[in-house]
């Protein structure tokens, strides 16, 4: 089992999302999830002398586990902001993009990020520290119908509306602004046999909220069906079924609407073609190794 930067992360999916790549020695890749640098260190054993990669992350936590190659290259960045970070290093083109999109064992082991309901911390929840509302902000400041509307969209909650009550009812006594505050404000509407998978819910849709994932998303696979090069690979690994949903749209239909266009003869009309047609998940091997790998998925495709 490869670790990285010790308790950072553990790779998901490690080989299967690098394989997926088809690395050629003298290409240009692009990791947009460089974190503990697992999936980054392996990129880089299968490159030559005249390639290169480029590594993203807004988390000032990742650059403690940067790669001193000469052929590696980090951006602190969002990925959305993908295609402008490759046009400044005069990049047009890439041969290859992977990204995990699942959130780092390091984040939820942080006691003092607020990602888990496993500690009682400040509710902040932001990957990058320097900007944006915190997750008490958010929970402080929506209006009732606004939250509810984000644990139903983002958490898949079917009592959101009730919860969503239950939180601005609280905060009317006193200001949420800690786990431990959000748990007692909810904790009536959580069903004891399925607690945790609740609060996973909960704090899922508010993380997904605070850094503005699905909108994410969207931008950077706009931006890589642009500058990935013909025959150029997307290998992604997604955890829940709302970033799934719009990977593989994008993969099927070249939009993340999944809005299928036909030519005058009836063929879809997609800049990608499927690898993998059935997602790659873990083995059982490494579901034992790593237990938080086992909602990944792998999909792979390359630009026609």
């Amino acid at each position: 089992m490869v670790t990285t930067a010790k308790t950072y992360h553990v790779p998901v999916l490690l080989h299967e999302s690098v394989d997926g790549l088809d690395i050629k020695s003298d290409g240009i890749y692009v990791d947009v999830t460089f974190g503990g640098g697992g999936h980054s260190k392996e990129i880089l054993t299968r490159l030559g002398e005249r390639g290169h990669l480029y590594s993203f992350d807004q988390d000032a936590d990742a650059e403690n586990n940067i790669v001193d190659d000469r052929r590696f290259t980090f951006v602190r960045s969002n990925f959305r902001y993908l295609r402008n970070w490759l046009r400044y290093y005069q990049i047009e083109e890439i041969d290859g993009l992977l990204a995990d999109l699942g959130v780092s064992s390091h984040h939820f082991d942080d006691e003092t990020r607020g990602f888990s309901f496993r500690f009682d911390a400040p509710l902040d929840m932001r990957m990058n520290k320097r900007a944006g509302k915190t997750a008490a902000d958010i929970i402080n400041e929506y209006d009732e119908g606004k939250l509810a509307d984000i644990f139903y969209l983002y958490g898949e909650m079917k009592n959101s509306r009730r919860i969503a009550n239950a939180i601005t009812t609280y905060r009317q006594q006193r200001r949420i602004n800690t786990t431990g505050d959000l748990i007692a404000a909810t904790e009536k509407l959580m069903r004891s046999e399925k607690e945790k998978k609740d609060l996973a819910r909960l704090f899922q849709a508010l993380r997904i909220e605070v850094n503005h994932e699905m909108d994410a998303l969207r931008d950077m696979l706009n931006e890589a069906s642009q500058v990935l090069k013909k025959g150029g690979r997307l290998s992604i690994i997604t955890y829940h079924s709302l970033e799934d949903r719009i990977v593989k749209n994008m993969m099927k239909a070249g939009n993340a609407e999944g809005k299928i266009e036909q030519d005058f003869f009836g063929r879809v009309s997609s800049p990608f073609r499927l690898i993998n047609n059935k997602v790659i998940t873990p083995d059982e091997q490494e579901l034992q190794n790593n237990p938080r790998s086992r909602s990944a998925k792998l999909r792979i495709a390359e630009k026609q």
